[in-house]
């Protein structure tokens, strides 16, 4: 059975909005490596309409390298109630009732469901007990725009200095700003 695989930048204080402003300093050889394995594991994206309209904005343009060509080429499922048409390449409308669909979907061959954001596409299927996993990829910054303990916050970059997992399976993530790095 194929998973559904929910990826998510957000930044420590739950900012997951416009994360081409904010997560590019993070970006290494490793970040892109995990970036590919998660995007090769897939044969297919999900997407809300919000992700769509984003993505089909910009992807297109975008090709030459085996990311781009990757995420353009491969089949993606687009679920909406407003949308009549999708034009992106490989690109479908799931129509009736989305939760039957991605049932459906998820008993397909093939590889993961892989899907960008947890807007009300992925609310809805979690709610209904579709989503196999959640990635958060969490950035060690601070917008100070978010609605977590940090709204109010001045930007902060900051540094990891340390992980820890207790038996329940609680994460504590220790980061420290970057200035107070002497």
């Amino acid at each position: 059975m194929r998973k559904v695989i929910v990826s998510v930048f957000m930044t420590l204080d739950g900012v997951m909005d416009n994360p081409q402003d904010w997560s590019l300093p993070f970006w290494s050889d490793d970040y892109m490596r995990c970036s590919r394995d998660q995007l090769f594991a897939a044969d297919a994206l999900l997407m809300g309409r919000v992700t769509y309209e984003g993505f089909a904005g910009s992807w297109p343009s975008r090709t030459g390298d085996e990311f781009a060509d990757r995420i353009n080429n491969m089949r993606k499922y687009v679920a909406s109630t407003t949308l009549d048409r999708v034009a992106w390449t490989n690109a479908q409308l799931v129509s009736g009732d989305v939760t039957d669909a991605v049932q459906s979907l998820k008993q397909r061959p093939g590889g993961d469901l892989l899907m960008y954001g947890c807007g009300p596409l992925a609310r809805t299927l979690a709610a209904h007990g579709l989503l196999d996993e959640v990635r958060l990829w969490v950035h060690p910054i601070v917008l100070g725009t978010g609605s977590g303990p940090f709204t109010g916050w001045p930007q902060t970059p900051l540094t990891h200095v340390a992980t820890r997992t207790l038996d329940k399976g609680v994460l504590i993530l220790s980061y420290a700003p970057l200035a107070s790095q002497s």
